[in-house]
């Protein structure tokens, strides 16, 4: 199972994390990107979320696809959120489940890092200052 969302509202997480339960699974790994405080020494009061969706979600798919043929992975999903999001709201979630802990894990890693390495998301940054600009997002680290 891969399954690759773009959200403009709140995801249930438990329910993404029902469908990776899986009888041959003995790991499971999850990621959660959540909106911070501080970005490059300035307070950050929230962040926007923008994404072409069609092409998000198809480039989304293509990497849980690759991360199933290089990891012996049982089922993994994930799901970007777009729109306005406070600090503390999360912004990404991946999981990943596999016979075994390391498998899990190193998937997992991949998944968040060609997320924001290939997917077409950008955001604005909103300060607390009340300064508003867009920020690149494709960084990896």
């Amino acid at each position: 199972m891969s399954r690759f969302l773009i959200a403009d509202t709140t995801v249930d997480i438990g329910a993404l994390r029902e469908t990776l339960l899986k009888p041959e699974a003995g790991g499971f790994c999850t990621f959660e990107g959540w909106v911070r405080q501080t970005n490059d020494g300035r307070l950050v009061s929230a962040i926007e979320y923008e994404a072409f969706a069609p092409l998000a979600i198809s480039e989304g798919r293509s990497i849980l696809d690759e991360v199933r043929e290089r990891f012996d992975i049982t089922a993994t999903c994930a799901m970007h959120r777009t729109g306005y999001l406070p600090v503390g709201d999360l912004a990404v979630w991946i999981g990943v489940a596999a016979p075994h802990r390391d498998a899990a894990f190193k998937a997992c890693r991949y998944v968040i890092d060609e997320i924001k390495r290939r997917v077409p998301i950008w955001k604005r940054e909103h300060y607390v200052d009340g300064q508003i600009e867009w920020v690149a997002c494709h960084h990896v680290g």
